[in-house]
């Protein structure tokens, strides 16, 4: 069995697109996202609308569970907030003004995390730990053996941190995606992985990818509602 995951888009089209291209020369069997397909960037109607018609397997991220409960605002409501107040909490009042009613309910129907079988192996997707979306799992934290202990998952896959990697614990194996949209490994390229399970052998294959940073900073620059200070995070990947 052979698959794709990606993750933590957070809105940003053309990583996503640019990565889809990427899996398409990879002869995967089925494409997971780990979640938070908004937040933050331009494009979160056109993420999740490319989402939906790849047919991608997908669990909610906190972001996503955010705008999900979240309401359109007002006019006036928005006529009466600082510019610091509508840029903040991740682009929310953008995400929450623009996001159509039938992607916010599609975010809404969205679970929190799935269990898989490939080949003889039991994989658990959840976007922060298997405890809550909003949990980080560090390559190097504590909370790995816990979680190694408790699951009855074989492979526990995983974003939210941004950070890529594949760590085995107690025989459980780690797999953190990264980020296609908003990456933090130090470069601008969206990253993705491939994961390979034959029998009770896992293989994860880390990829990047790059794609034209500018034209989504110049989306953030066009549009009031999004913080500059969002580029410099993009283009140098932090």
């Amino acid at each position: 069995m052979r698959f794709a995951v990606l993750g933590d888009i957070h809105s940003n089209i053309y990583a996503l697109e640019s990565v889809l291209e990427d899996i398409k020369t990879k002869n995967v069997d089925y494409i997971i996202s780990t979640g938070d397909l908004v937040g933050y960037l331009a494009y979160p109607n056109e993420v999740i609308d490319t989402i939906r018609k790849n047919n991608i397997i997908t669990i909610q991220g906190n972001h996503d569970e955010k705008i999900a409960l979240g309401t359109k605002p007002l006019e006036d409501e928005i006529n009466k907030m600082t510019e610091e107040a509508i840029q903040a909490s991740a682009s929310g009042v953008y995400t929450n003004l623009t996001i159509t009613k039938e992607n916010r309910d599609y975010l809404k129907r969205l679970p929190k995390k799935m269990v898989l079988v490939a080949d003889t192996l039991k994989v658990m997707i959840v976007h922060g730990s298997p405890k809550s979306n909003k949990e980080y799992m560090y390559e190097n934290a504590e909370v790995l053996e816990e979680i190694a202990k408790d699951s009855h998952a074989d492979i526990i896959i995983s974003g939210h941190t941004h950070l890529p990697y594949h760590k085995e614990v107690n025989y459980k194996h780690f797999i953190n995606a990264g980020s296609v949209g908003k990456p933090k490994q130090g470069s601008p390229n969206g990253v993705y992985v491939i994961v390979e399970v034959e029998g009770n052998k896992v293989h994860c294959e880390m990829i990047e990818v790059p794609y034209d940073v500018e034209k989504m900073v110049q989306a953030i620059e066009k549009n009031p509602m999004i913080s500059n200070q969002l580029i410099d995070m993009l283009q140098k990947g932090y």
